[in-house]
């Protein structure tokens, strides 16, 4: 399948929700595209083949919690190298390192064990959706503590009005995104 029309068949597997979780909000959901199983290969490839090529090839796959350890768990399988869970505070059980950043309301704050990457260490940081991308620059931070070098940010969606890939890109971390939704 040509570039284009994966991302076109991709984007029409996604379902917006109009008003959840709050009026005027349009949720975009990415659950039909991991229920069909023709859909859900197509999507799992569009990321592997790109990280097959060997300069684009990373160590490990680092999936933010909960919808980018589907997609990452999946990635990290094919690409046969390690898969590291970066979770919400108080779920890992070893020595965490931590990384809180702003919500549009209040804070969260995600952990890493201390020994899930190597100093070196090309990773891949796999989640759903960009949208304000605090999660995912709160991931990078995380790894780039331990000694990783985060080569690419990568998610199904991107939602850009929201400013979080740009402030991402401005941040010097690369993005490869499927689907655009821009403002609509």
């Amino acid at each position: 399948m040509h570039d284009l029309h994966v991302h076109d068949y991709l984007r029409r597997h996604i379902r917006t929700v109009p008003d959840w979780p709050a009026p005027g909000v349009q949720f975009r959901d990415i659950t039909p595209l991991l229920q069909d199983p023709k859909v859900f290969r197509v999507l799992v490839d569009a990321f592997v083949h790109r990280y097959m090529d060997r300069a684009m090839r990373p160590d490990v796959v680092a999936g933010l919690d909960a919808r980018g350890f589907i997609l990452g768990a999946v990635i990290a399988y094919e690409l046969n190298i390690g898969f590291v869970p970066i979770r919400k505070k108080g779920k890992l059980p070893f020595t965490t390192v931590a990384e809180t950043y702003e919500l549009e309301y209040g804070s969260a704050t995600v952990e890493l064990h201390a020994d899930a990457v190597k100093p070196g260490d090309r990773v891949l940081l796999v989640d759903d959706l960009i949208a304000t991308g605090g999660t995912m620059m709160a991931g990078k931070n995380l790894l780039e503590r331990l000694g990783a070098v985060v080569i690419e940010g990568a998610a199904i969606v991107d939602l850009p009005e929201l400013g979080g890939s740009d402030r991402l890109r401005a941040a010097g971390l690369p993005l490869f995104t499927l689907v655009d939704f821009s403002a609509g």
